[in-house]
């Protein structure tokens, strides 16, 4: 691959990648053909169309394959350990109970929204939406058994805090590349979160909640019949979501201070606490706490809670699977060079820097399917051009949240986050379609719009 040239045009492999996605769909929704063997096939038909070596076709699937998997097995592994422990020990329900008695049957899924958009500040969207899936399970079966209604607005939540708000991972990178002043990114990120939400995430949710009614999934394993007769107070359980939570938010918040320039990352101490933080290290932390504090410390020992945590290991295998072969194709696109291919035909084509910015991510995302690597991309393809313009400092501000909105537009077949959300909440690929995509394109074009707000006023 590293002497390996690709010779076609952006046009033909837009066009093989527009192809591959169709293919995806027919094959799925037409002919019910499992989404796992789908991608597999299309992504190696894919490679093919696209001119990689063929010596290199399978290496190049397996490494993209096993990039996303790595991260995806272990949060979702793990967080369906603690998913189980928190339902199993009646904790979810003892929560979910206190939430509806405090904000109502009405306002339940507002409040699963913000408290999803807290808890997004410092943990990273899959992370996140993990651990609070126990919770908005356990409110969707006590009123009404409709996921949708409470979960689009809890992962709605984390999605605009992961692409918006420092310090996340894409947000810090293209600030560093803009040269734009990291205290405003995230002043002006958290601005424009609760709005970009409640619109995109809270509002969207009522009405897909309404139109498209699922039950429950059961991704934690089957629901235990006999509830504990001693279910843990509401404190503990919070406690128990709140530590990953916290370990996180160190590792992030280092992570900051860092870009700031505040902190030195070459300094032990750094690395061993930015360790502890990383999302699978802290799940495993919260996984083993939560063993002992809400099993064995409750009366469950040995193979009884052994059998507990496994119970919630075989419904996420699909979901697991799925989510890898999703950025398999993602990462067999990014290797034919589609990426190179657009940055060299966009740039230069005479729009306004901001929109500019914006229309490279969005062609980025869609085309590839990561939001890190397109926002990345055209922040690093337009960082040139904000360095040669003279713009302000809330400019520069603008121009890099107008990229990140770029970077979320239309969420779909190519994208893991796609899989992920999908099957999580038990949604066929049409669905997840006319949900989440949708979704995804309501937060990136309002996001825009905002972002073009900052840059007029300011």
């Amino acid at each position: 691959m590293e002497d390996w040239t690709q010779t076609l045009g952006a046009g033909p492999l837009l066009g093989i990648a527009a192809g591959a996605i169709a293919l995806i769909l027919i094959l799925v929704i037409r002919f019910k053909m499992h989404a796992f063997l789908t991608l597999i096939l299309v992504s190696l038909l894919t490679a093919f169309a696209t001119g990689i070596p063929a010596n290199a076709i399978v290496d190049t699937m397996v490494s993209s394959f096993g990039g996303t998997l790595g991260s995806v097995a272990l949060l979702v592994g793990l967080g369906a350990m603690l998913g189980k422990l928190v339902e199993h020990s009646g904790g979810a329900k003892v929560l979910a109970d206190k939430m509806v008695d405090v904000f109502g049957e009405r306002r339940a899924p507002f409040a699963l929204g913000v408290a999803s958009l807290l808890m997004g500040f410092p943990i990273f969207f899959d992370a996140g939406l993990i651990v609070m899936l126990p919770i908005v399970f356990a409110v969707a079966r006590r009123l009404g058994n409709n996921v949708l209604l409470f979960g689009i607005p809890t992962a709605a939540a984390f999605s605009v805090m992961h692409v918006f708000v420092p310090p996340h991972p894409g947000p810090v990178t293209a600030t560093e590349l803009y040269g734009a002043n990291l205290g405003l990114v995230l002043l002006v990120g958290l601005l424009m979160a609760f709005p970009l939400w409640y619109v995109s995430g809270y509002l969207w949710g009522l009405r897909v909640g309404k139109k498209y009614v699922l039950p429950v999934p059961a991704l934690f394993g089957e629901i235990d019949k006999d509830q504990p007769a001693n279910p843990p107070k509401v404190g503990t359980v919070i406690a128990m979501l709140l530590l990953p939570l916290v370990l996180i938010f160190m590792n992030t918040g280092l992570d900051f201070l860092r870009a700031a320039g505040t902190v030195s990352a070459d300094a032990t101490w750094f690395q061993v606490l930015s360790a502890l933080g990383e999302s699978p290290v802290a799940l495993l932390i919260s996984v083993l706490v939560a063993t002992w504090v809400l099993g064995t410390r409750r009366g469950e020992h040995g193979t009884a809670l052994e059998k507990v945590l496994d119970s919630s290991l075989g419904p996420i295998c699909s979901v697991i699977l799925i989510t890898g072969a999703g950025g398999m194709f993602g990462g067999v696109l990014r290797a034919s060079g589609i990426g190179d291919a657009l940055a060299d035909t966009l740039d230069g084509i005479g729009l306004p820097v901001i929109v500019a910015a914006y229309v490279i991510a969005v062609i980025m995302r869609v085309a590839q399917g990561s939001a890190t690597v397109a926002l990345v991309t055209a922040a690093g393809l337009m960082a040139p051009a904000v360095a040669a313009g003279n713009f302000g400092v809330m400019d520069v501000v603008a121009i890099t949240l107008a990229t990140a909105a770029g970077s979320v537009f239309a969420g779909h077949v190519n994208d893991s986050g796609f899989w992920l959300v999908g099957r999580l909440m038990g949604m066929d690929v049409k669905t997840t379609l006319k949900t989440w995509t949708v979704q995804q394109t309501i937060e990136s074009v309002l996001g825009f719009l905002l972002a073009l707000l900052v840059f007029a006023i300011f």
